[in-house]
């Protein structure tokens, strides 16, 4: 009976989705959902930042508002909600009760003597004394969300709003909403020019991108609906960026002007309007026009930026007797080429194109010159120390103009350098010199911040291990001590204050008895000492700061339990008051089964492995189900959902009867060094030997899963990973769908494929190749591509489908015209699920029409 459940069921659900296919991965669901109370706190500080509000969205359409004082811990309502309701019933005529009032925000008046109370279409005043109620202007204060320049995962909400996306870029801007477990969804786009309304919950984080996948901004939603104005100045930055002078054609002191003539530098006399060649051996494929940008990301590729013909990327010294000029070496640009089958506003198909480097390809390269302003001559520089760059960047002259910095990546991402070069006569000195018989993780864990007015850096480094902080002497290049130490990893920076000699950062594992994924906030002194870990909770911690940072709101859950919210004191971390615990009473009524947190050893026998287990719905622990593992193994993260959530991405399998699995095996992030080097020139590996293990062990533990029936999905890097199971670990694995993959490394992204498999391009590539292993495969296999993937090359999922066929091998393949990269949508959320239901539940479904 237990292979009956799934596919009877699966009827059922196709013949409702032919009325219209509904998601649940996403972030908007129907109202028949049970939903979570008291989940999250949207603080509200005002006065002299002691005092906040908050509202409750309550069962039964309900709402309730929170005042704290924080001096004092109190948590009382924020008013008197029953007089309120009386007095507000009265001067409308409409009945009103205390926990349903007219209103969707309040803004308490600086003497705390009145609140504003602000509803849909209205607005009151509110006398706190006599409770009198007057009418106020407007309808309340205008929604519009300030963009962050940090996508970080969506909070656990279930109260609904809106935000309207405003796109004022030139660009169709992508839209993407980050779940609850740090992964992206993509929600289309909206186009240049366009506004686009979604609705969405509160604490929900959604990001705009560029087609080319350069961040544009992100936005989380609030409690009110709001606009997201999308603009193309919000740009994200790792490292802080130099004085805004530094890159101004025009010198300090105002006297000369930098710029580009044929292809050399140039120096005008503002005053006499005299312009004096610098350089002399520019040409059109050495030049000092600002016109190449490489931009770096888990979805960026090289991108040519405009320029005005006569730009030159210069940092001037501060005393304008020197200037640094960039001088790019050009190549030939790769493009790769698409064809756009069934485009909307003609009948014949489009050939598209856009830049896209590859592993092994010549890359334009990035070099300083200095040049010596009052002898209008250069200063040489010996290149030895960055003869082989990847990336020179953050070029910064020192206060007293005696010297300038800059940091050098090579590449194969084997070293990095901040190297210091004298201004007077041009010798290098490497102050910092990071060296990995790896790879240094310089997409993720590259970190340097320049403390002038102290002569130090702060700079971020594997060398022990694990991920942690050091203290540079600026002038010599000695590391004056290790400011984090410890089993743990340094997650991020959050805030330098070099006033009281302190960094502020959030860390995984500074808890030896949690999970080591849980994030949690710190603060620690420069010289190593004084450590204060601010959050405690058993689980992962998301906190936001008052607006003078002495006091912060933590909220804080595992996957399996809810969210709790205390107010806590910055000091020190102590609470101040408990808040809220989230409201699962409707959950808990429903057919809802609470996730699994599962370990087990990998494959050296002592390192836990850290998974997630979902049971289907109507779960009975008498019956067998089949395993469905969604996968995604990419090397610059984890992934392994560890908040809690009560609507999985993957809710749609529990549904049909499946048990769905998500581990992060060796090779993945946010571990040790020795954890990640896994990866090191092994894509292929993806972790399998670690997460079949694991799925054994939980099979032991939870006989109802069926690990006879496993199937795998996953998409981009997960795509890899997909086909990776079938081609290497077939005799485990029975079904795959593999979406839009990166199977050959070799066709990938230069900075994704040399980061972690090498450069110069070495055999690995190809013994990994899932178009070399394509006649090993074994089991079941979907493919789906999608024909306008600006990410991965569409041209490496035919080549897979051509090595298939050359090996006589059984798949199946859907191509999806107009769609981007992992944008096959419901249609292909629909066969992924068919495909499985055939392939492990051994029946046969009902197409939807």
């Amino acid at each position: 009976m237990s292979r009956i459940s799934g596919p009877m069921k699966y009827f059922w659900k196709l013949s409702f989705l032919a009325l219209g296919y509904i998601l649940v991965s996403g972030p908007v669901f129907a109202q028949r959902f049970p939903r979570v109370y008291r989940d999250h706190v949207e603080a509200h500080w005002f006065g002299a930042s002691e005092d906040f509000w908050y509202r409750n969205e309550l069962p039964g359409r309900e709402q309730e508002f929170v005042r704290v004082n924080a001096e004092s811990g109190t948590r009382l309502p924020a008013f008197d909600h029953a007089r309120a309701a009386a007095e507000l019933s009265r001067i409308t005529g409409k009945p009103y009760t205390a926990l349903n009032l007219p209103i969707n925000s309040i803004e308490f008046s600086d003497d705390g003597k009145t609140v504003r109370l602000n509803g849909t279409d209205r607005a009151w005043t509110l006398d706190l004394a006599s409770y009198g109620i007057t009418d106020a202007a407007g309808k309340g204060a205008p929604t519009s969300l300030a963009p962050d320049l940090q996508p970080h995962p969506s909070a656990n909400s279930t109260q609904p709003t809106s935000i309207t996306f405003i796109n004022q870029t030139s660009v169709d801007a992508q839209l993407f909403w980050i779940d609850p477990g740090g992964s992206r969804v993509s929600y289309g786009v909206v186009a240049a020019g366009k506004s686009r309304l979604l609705d969405t919950y509160v604490g929900h984080v959604w990001i705009a991108t560029e087609p080319t996948g350069r961040l544009l901004g992100v936005y989380e939603a609030g409690n009110d609906p709001a606009d997201a104005i999308i603009t193309s100045e919000v740009r994200p930055r790792r490292r802080p960026p130099p004085p805004a002078t530094d890159r101004s054609r025009y010198s300090p002191d105002g006297k000369w002007e930098a710029f580009v003539r044929d292809n050399n530098l140039w120096l005008r006399d503002r005053a006499t309007k005299k312009e004096t060649p610098m350089s002399h051996e520019g040409s059109a494929d050495d030049t000092y026009h600002a016109d190449v940008s490489r931009e770096r990301g888990v979805e960026m590729q090289y991108t040519r930026r405009e320029e005005p013909p006569d730009r030159a990327e210069v940092f001037w010294s501060p005393d304008s007797r020197h200037v640094v000029a960039i001088r790019t070496h050009r190549v030939p640009e790769r493009l790769v080429y698409l064809v756009e089958s069934s485009p909307a506003d003609q009948v014949q198909p489009k050939l598209l194109s856009y830049p896209y480097l590859k592993a092994g390809d010549p890359i334009p390269t990035q070099i300083p010159h200095l040049f010596d302003v009052e002898a209008r001559r250069e200063i040489p520089i010996d290149a030895s120390l960055y003869s082989t760059p990847w990336d020179i960047s953050d070029v910064r002259w020192s206060p007293d103009s005696s010297r300038f910095t800059f940091l050098y990546v090579q590449r194969g991402y084997q070293n990095e350098r901040i190297i210091s070069v004298n201004a007077k006569d041009g010798q290098p000195t490497a102050i910092v010199d990071e060296r990995s018989k790896t790879f240094i993780d310089y997409a993720d864990k590259q970190y340097a911040d320049y403390l002038d007015d102290t002569h130090e850096i702060i700079w971020m480094s594997e060398r022990d291990g694990w991920n942690h902080l050091y203290l540079y002497d600026a002038l010599t290049g000695q590391v004056k001590n290790q400011i984090t130490r410890g089993p743990w990893v340094v997650r991020g920076v959050d805030l330098v204050d070099r006033q009281k000699r302190q960094v502020w950062f959030h860390a995984g594992g500074i808890y030896p008895d949690q999970n080591p994924y849980y994030v949690h906030y710190c603060r620690i002194n420069f010289d190593g000492t004084g450590l204060v870990l601010l959050t405690q909770g058993n689980g992962t911690h998301s906190i936001k700061f008052s607006p003078d940072r002495q006091y912060f709101i933590d909220t804080y859950s595992q996957i399996d339990v809810p969210p709790v919210s205390e107010l806590r004191r910055a000091s020190d971390g102590t609470l101040v008051c408990s808040l809220e615990t989230a409201d699962i009473t409707e959950l808990k009524a429903s057919n809802w089964q609470a996730p699994i947190r599962f370990s087990a050893k990998g494959r050296d026998g002592t390192t836990d492995i850290f998974g997630v287990i979902y049971r289907p719905a109507n779960w009975d622990p008498q019956k067998k189900y089949p395993v469905i593992e969604d996968v995604y193994a990419g090397p610059q993260d984890s992934f392994t959902p560890i908040a809690f959530s009560s609507r999985p991405r993957d809710r749609s399998y529990t549904d049909l009867g499946f048990v769905v699995v998500q581990a992060d095996g060796m090779g993945t992030s946010n571990r040790s060094k020795a954890f990640h080097d896994v990866c090191w020139k092994n894509l292929g590996d993806g972790g399998f030997p670690d997460r079949i293990l694991w799925m054994k062990a939980a099979a032991a533990k939870f006989p109802w899963m069926d690990i006879t029936r496993v199937g795998i999905f996953g998409t981009s890097a997960g795509g890899q990973d997909a086909l990776r199971a079938l081609e290497a670990y077939g005799d485990f694995y029975k079904a795959a769908v593999a979406d839009c993959g990166c199977y050959d490394n070799r066709m990938d992204k230069i900075w994704w494929s040399e980061l972690w498999m090498g450069w110069p391009v070495g055999p690995e590539y190809a013994e990994q190749s899932g178009v070399n292993n394509a006649a090993k495969l074994q089991g079941k296999l979907l493919l789906i591509g999608c024909e306008l993937d600006h990410n991965v090359d569409p041209a490496t999922t035919m080549q897979v489908v051509n090595a298939l066929v050359k090996a006589n091998k059984t798949f199946e393949l859907l191509v999806v015209p107009g769609a981007g990269h992992g944008g096959d949508g419901s249609y292909g959320s629909r066969r992924k699920e068919e495909f499985f239901v055939r392939n492990l539940l051994d029946a046969q479904p009902r197409h939807s029409q």
